[in-house]
């Protein structure tokens, strides 16, 4: 029971609870807008089971109430509302009079104001047509400015104005065209502006083009005219430096201030008249630049300078490397050189011009970059094509074009330093072209030298002789003419030569810019290798030329001499033409003393060899018999041609024209010195002839023959063929052979060996192992003969003793000689 009353209980307070929330629901409804109900009667099913069936009814019995509430309201107002629809009843008839009233005076009102109306409309549309036809002449202003611009650019192009354009195109950008934009054809225009600049843009790149293409064609021209121009005023200042070191006069030139193409310019005072009367040209006269400085106005506008900058110098860098591209054959003539030259001074005149003309188009740094990079390749070019020279008159004239082709460039402000460097190795280049040239005159003038002295039969002939040459000798001129000068003709020319080259070689030395005292060094350095080498080398050839005899070899002597007393003269010359003292402390001098001592010693050893190569000739026409029993009594024929051979010429050396002490005391050391080399030779000769290992027997019969032969050596030697020899100094050259000689012919061998050794011994010049091979020669000779001769026994008993004598002399001499070989 109890169970039940809590079940009843527990039922009991869920039903109160599930009327408390349906009553809140209801109450939320009635108070909320229909559109949130929704949620509200989800919140009916969420609950317990069958609650909807609970809400249901407690929803009916709301309902219901309110009915009632409603039907009271309703009972309660009935009699109002019918009381108010019977005024509204009488109303409505007033309501029907008055919009009968009301539609009749909108008739009328309608009649009377159509007209009115018309005219209103009138008015409207005029007063839009005023204000469209205000806003259109508006329009029309802000768009005449615009289409005037644009015509005037038109007319701008046509007329190739194209920096004017540039600037109107400015305008229409910046000013009128933004006041239309929002007009078609302004768009229109606007997109037509861009492709204009384009192509003014390649209107102005083609006429640059052109321009690049026009100073190409003209930088010859132009560089030319530079050129020349450089060169009258060098040769205007050195005629008027002369004038002034002449005269001390006050110069009547002025130095006008830099133009562009003549930097070096002279005043109108500075010229003569026909200088005067000539239009100086510049490079504006040649070249218009007005496309380049359109073209860069052009860019600059665009905003693209720097691609323009760019474009010109990358051209230019191309024409530079043309220009400095010579051709193959320029070395062939000096138009080579120039229009080389004249191409690549007007391409730098034009940049040079561009570089002060224009603002940052070139650069210093840049001109001077293609500067750097053309005197590279110039001295390159240079280098080659001048070693292909062979002619110094080419090579002079190509050190004239250098010189004003630095001078030219010089004055528009490029280094040429460098230039004048190569002008140094040009100098080396031309000097050896000069020696090559005069290598051939010394040869020419020693080929055509008869090498005898200078016959002169009058005064006139001897002061010509002496113009040329310095000779100054106080006894020839007391002599009476006819008479002769020492030296041949080959000397004054030879003279004359070298001077001839001074001058040559001063020629280049001019304009290089240089002290005098460097120009002074340089004509003695190349003087010297004139001397040294190339009439040096021509003296040394003459002297081993098979014709040149001793005759000739003794006057080649005498030349030399002459030539080398005249070095100080040459000396004197270069010091004239200079203006350089001697006595300056760096001063070069000629080195002619070695040059012409070295000649003689090589004509002199010429003249041995000769002498010696002659007496070879006699010795092998020597047909000795070697075994004769006895000698002829007479000498060898050979041998006295020889000796006659020897006499006529040192005759000849003995009878030369020596009309000084210098030159008697000369050609008589070269007869001595010639006539003792020609005895020891000889003597020499025939001791080879004796000693010659070839030979293995002699006979006494022969020992007399050869004995007979060097008594007339000693005959000639003593007869004193060359005066000047001190007593028996010329027949010492025999002595070796006479101590060998007399010893055999004597059979001296007890003193001999007796006294060998001694300072004062006999026979001190004999040497054992000669003696030793003489003697075993004739011992074996001798026993030939024994052999042939044994008849009689006596004589068989005489050789027997002489051969035993041989035996013990020939067993000392080998102890001396093997005593020697120990001793050594």
């Amino acid at each position: 029971m109890n169970t039940v009353t809590l079940r009843a209980n527990m039922a009991e307070s869920e039903s109160l609870e599930t009327v408390t929330e349906h009553e809140r629901i209801l109450q939320e409804i009635e108070s909320t807008d229909t559109a949130c109900v929704g949620p509200t009667l989800r919140s009916v099913y969420d609950d317990q089971p069958n609650a909807h069936k609970r809400f249901m009814e407690k929803l009916d019995a709301r309902i219901r109430n309110h009915d009632r509430e409603i039907e009271k309201m309703c009972n309660f107002h009935h009699q109002g509302f019918v009381d108010a629809i019977t005024e509204l009843l009488k109303v409505r008839a007033d309501a029907e009079k008055l919009m009968g009233q009301v539609s009749d005076t909108n008739r009328r009102l309608q009649d009377a104001g159509r007209e009115v109306t018309a005219q209103t409309e009138e008015v409207i549309r005029c007063r839009i047509q005023q204000r469209n036809m205000a806003t259109t002449v508006e329009k029309l202003q802000l768009c005449i400015p615009v289409l005037e611009m644009y015509s005037k650019l038109k007319e701008q192009l046509e007329s190739k104005r194209y920096y004017s354009a540039l600037k109107t195109m400015e305008q229409l950008e910046n000013i009128y065209i933004p006041r239309v934009s929002q007009y078609r054809f302004c768009q229109i225009m606007a997109e037509t502006l861009p492709k204009l600049r384009e192509e003014i843009k390649e209107i102005s790149m083609s006429d640059l083009k052109d321009f690049l293409e026009s100073i190409r064609k003209h930088s010859d021209k132009i560089g030319e005219t530079a050129m020349r121009q450089a060169q009258q005023h060098r040769t205007f200042n050195s005629a008027v430096q002369k004038q002034v070191t002449l005269s001390c006069a006050k110069p009547l030139y002025g130095l006008n201030s830099r133009t562009p193409l003549n930097h070096n310019g002279l005043s109108a005072e500075a010229t003569d008249e026909e200088e005067m009367d000539e239009e100086v040209l510049t490079a504006q006269d040649l070249v218009d630049f007005s496309p380049v400085y359109r073209c860069l106005h052009i860019y600059t506008v665009l905003g693209d300078r720097e691609t323009f900058e760019n474009y010109y110098r990358k051209q230019r860098k191309k024409q530079a490397r043309l220009v400095l591209q010579p051709q193959s054959n320029m070395h062939e003539t000096v138009e080579g050189y120039r229009k080389y030259f004249n191409q690549i001074v007007g391409f730098f005149v034009v940049e040079d011009h561009i570089l002060h003309a224009t603002q940052g188009l070139v650069t210093r740094a840049f001109t001077d970059e293609l500067w750097n990079m053309a005197l590279s390749k110039i001295i390159a070019v240079l280098r080659t094509h001048s070693s292909y020279c062979s002619d110094p008159d080419l090579v002079l004239e190509l050190k004239n074009l250098i010189v004003i082709f630095a001078d030219t460039l010089q004055g528009y402000g490029f280094p040429v330093n460098r230039l004048f460097d190569l002008l140094f190795e040009v100098r080396d280049q031309y000097n050896e072209t000069l020696l090559k040239k005069w290598a051939l005159v010394f040869r020419d003038i020693f080929e055509q030298d008869n090498y005898s002295p200078i016959p002169v039969e009058n005064e006139e002939e001897y002061k010509s002789v002496v113009s040329r040459f310095p000779f100054h000798d106080a006894e020839i001129e007391k002599q009476q003419f006819p008479k002769k000068l020492p030296m041949s003709q080959s000397v004054p020319q030879i003279y004359a030569q070298v001077k001839e080259f001074i001058y040559a070689s001063l020629k280049f030395s001019e304009s290089l810019h240089r002290s005098s005292t460097e120009i002074d060094d340089m004509l003695r350095k190349s003087t010297n290798l004139l001397l040294t080498r190339t009439l040096s080398s021509c003296l040394q050839n003459l002297i081993k030329k098979p014709h040149i005899g001793l005759t000739e070899l003794v006057q080649i002597i005498i030349n030399t001499t002459h030539l080398e007393h005249a070095c100080k003269y040459l000396e004197d010359f270069i010091t004239n033409i200079t203006n350089v003292s001697p006595e300056t402390v760096h001063t070069t001098r000629l080195y002619g003393l070695s040059t012409f001592k070295d000649a003689r010693h090589a004509a002199e050893g010429e003249i041995y060899t000769k002498l010696n190569q002659k007496i070879d000739e006699f010795i092998q026409l020597a047909d000795y018999e070697w075994g004769m029993s006895e000698s002829d009594g007479r000498a060898s024929g050979y041998l006295m041609d020889l000796i006659n051979f020897l006499r006529s010429t040192f005759q000849v050396f003995t009878h030369l024209p020596n009309n000084n002490n210098d030159h008697a005391a000369m050609s008589g050391k070269v007869a001595q010195t010639a006539c003792m080399s020609a005895c020891k030779h000889l003597a020499t000769s025939l001791m080879q002839m004796l000693l010659d290992t070839e030979l293995k027997q002699i006979s006494m019969g022969a020992i007399q023959q050869f004995n007979l032969d060097v008594m007339q050596c000693e005959l000639f030697a003593s007869s004193e063929p060359v005066p000047g020899f001190q007593g028996d100094t010329l027949q010492l050259a025999f002595i070796d052979l006479r101590q060998l000689l007399d010893l055999f012919m004597v059979w001296d061998w007890s003193t001999y060996l007796a006294d060998y050794g001694q300072p004062t011994s006999k026979y001190l010049r004999v040497n054992p192992s000669t003696a030793l091979a003489l003697l075993e020669k004739v011992n074996r000779g001798m026993k030939d003969t024994s052999k042939k001769n044994n008849i009689f026994s006596q004589f068989r008993k005489n050789d027997r003793d002489k051969q035993k004598l041989i035996e013990t002399v020939v067993k000392q001499l080998r102890s001396l000689v093997n005593g020697m070989s120990q001793h050594s």
